[in-house]
């Protein structure tokens, strides 16, 4: 299983997204601190979930964290993220 699945699962697992897209980044960043050969270090993400209806944007970005605490550790570096609660444009 790639790191991009064990994202993938993880946030579906935490967060039960009514959209998820999350895209490998790494390429974009070679050379920059974090960078691995082989990447897998750097991630983008589009979540649409009912979790995040009535939070700050601040308490979104912890949700996610803490669903992908178990990635950071293993060396994920950056994880970019835009989190939006249904209905929100």
């Amino acid at each position: 299983m790639t790191r991009l699945d064990r994202i993938r699962a993880a946030l579906e697992e935490a967060l039960a997204p009514e959209s998820l897209d999350v895209q490998d980044d790494s390429h974009r960043h070679i050379g920059h601190a974090g960078s691995r050969p082989g990447g897998e270090t750097h991630y983008l993400a589009r979540v649409v979930s009912a979790r995040f209806a009535g939070l700050s944007r601040v308490q979104r970005q912890r949700l996610v964290n803490a669903a992908l605490a178990a990635e950071f550790a293993e060396g994920l570096h950056a994880f970019s993220m835009e989190l939006k609660a249904p209905g929100e444009a």
